[in-house]
């Protein structure tokens, strides 16, 4: 298993990285468990959780991921063998500090909570689950939206959060921050605030990126390669729709698009854009859910790719596409099939 930096800190992680939302909700604590114990044999030393999970998310399933994780640190004393990484949840829910949106008080509350649960002194990666104001992530847009953001109520949100930060990285609570589902003109201001003021470094993005959807190609990768901030790619496998398995608007009982009751990636643009990458995965002799993952490996701005599993099989399956090598010709007919299909969500 390759390791790679944490942007410009010491840290070392796997290329692969442990995803855990489905744990506490499609997945038991014994499930879990089994999880981080192959995952740990197989080289894999950086875990990635919220306080959100599991998913989808409710009440009744908050914090139940991180719960799960604490019992196996207990359980095994394996907490210096992993590089922990969880998140602050935003604001709209009102089961979550009764819905505010992120700021420096709910975020010092939100890691001692999390600290709790994960019975644990410290969070070696923690991050801005998503910014408090709208954007292209969420909102479905195809085009930028200046009027869900005020610029003279971002910039004094960001530097209270990361002052906030700073100081839960003195206290020794936290070891590294990082962003999740953010832009690049919002991962600029807060480097920029930061060594204006001396505060902590952004060191990672936690962003969707996956052969149906490439946001980070552009000035996100830029941006990395340029200020060491590497991508965590979640969704390498679109929620798992580039296995097919949703084609024909089918929700297998059990599945996340099951589970949630619908399955925003799968409609008449996305069906097209997963059937050619299939095809081409069965033309190459591969499976479509390693190529998917082996391809994200490829990105020079890639840090590490999360991966979910719901059972041991697919977690195999996964962890095994570090070891997958595409060819410039594999390579050039996933690009060919992305100009044919370039925004599918």
């Amino acid at each position: 298993m390759k390791m790679k930096k944490l942007g410009r800190s010491d840290i070392s992680v796997s290329e692969i990285c442990l995803g855990t939302m489905t744990w506490g909700r499609q997945n038991s604590e014994a499930d879990g468990h089994a999880q981080m114990d192959y995952a740990l044999d197989q080289g894999i030393n950086f875990f990635d959780t919220a306080e959100m999970y599991a998913v989808p998310p409710s009440a009744e399933t908050y914090g139940k991921t991180e719960e799960i994780i604490g019992s196996w640190f207990r359980k095994t004393g394996n907490r210096d063998r992993v590089v922990l990484a969880s998140k602050v949840a935003g604001g709209g829910r009102p089961w979550v500090r009764g819905g505010r949106g992120v700021d420096g008080p709910s975020v010092r509350e939100a890691v001692h909570d999390s600290l709790r649960r994960l019975q644990t002194d410290r969070i070696d990666l923690y991050q801005i689950h998503w910014p408090r104001r709208g954007h292209y992530h969420f909102e479905g847009s195809w085009d930028y939206n200046p009027y869900q953001q005020n610029r003279d109520e971002v910039l004094p949100n960001i530097l209270d959060v990361l002052e906030t930060l700073g100081d839960l990285v003195k206290e020794g609570k936290i070891l590294e921050i990082g962003l999740s589902n953010e832009t690049a003109w919002g991962t600029m201001q807060y480097l920029r605030l930061a060594e204006q003021q001396g505060l902590p470094r952004i060191q990672t993005i936690q962003n969707e990126y996956n052969l149906l959807r490439r946001y980070y190609d552009l000035d996100l990768a830029e941006l990395a390669f340029h200020e060491d901030v590497g991508l965590l790619a979640y969704s390498p496998l679109a929620s798992g729709a580039l296995t097919g398995k949703y084609l024909g608007g089918v929700l297998p009982p059990g599945t996340r698009g099951a589970v949630a009751g619908s399955l925003y990636r799968n409609n008449e643009y996305t069906e097209p854009a997963i059937r050619a990458y299939i095809e081409l995965a069965d033309k190459h002799g591969l499976d479509v859910c390693q190529m998917a993952i082996a391809f994200c490996l490829t990105k020079p701005f890639m840090t590490s790719v999360i991966i979910g599993a719901t059972t041991m099989e697919q977690l195999r399956t996964d962890i095994a596409a570090a070891e997958l090598t595409l060819g410039a010709e594999l390579l050039d007919d996933i690009q060919q099939i992305f100009m044919r299909y370039p925004r599918t969500l």
